[in-house]
């Protein structure tokens, strides 16, 4: 099984550390100006195709960001699952996970 990471930075997953593959999938996104909110510029934001993200190979997962994983319905993605069981820093800031999401489709 193969696992790369396709995120700009080292994902750990428990005693293991996943350093960035080069490839870096994004969702595009087309703002629109919207109306203003007590004198705030707002702008509605909708998002679009998967773009850079490799065909699917044989025994291999793309680990991928939370974005690119919710717009893909591809099997073969995981991304880090930064919800409550991620490891934090004093600051707060995400030092690693305990598990990846998963899409799973029962036959």
């Amino acid at each position: 099984m193969n696992i790369k990471n396709c995120t700009p930075h080292a994902i750990v997953i428990n005693d293991t550390t996943f350093q960035p593959s080069g490839i870096l999938p994004r969702v595009s996104t087309k703002q629109v100006e919207a109306q203003d909110i007590a004198g705030f510029t707002c702008v509605t934001q909708s998002t679009g195709k998967v773009e850079g993200l490799p065909e699917p190979q044989e025994n291999t997962f793309l680990i991928v960001s939370g974005m690119v994983f919710g717009v893909s319905d591809r099997l073969d993605l995981i991304a880090p699952d930064t919800g409550k069981t991620a490891i934090r820093n004093e600051k707060g800031h995400i030092v690693a996970v305990t598990q990846f999401l998963r899409k799973w489709y029962e036959n």
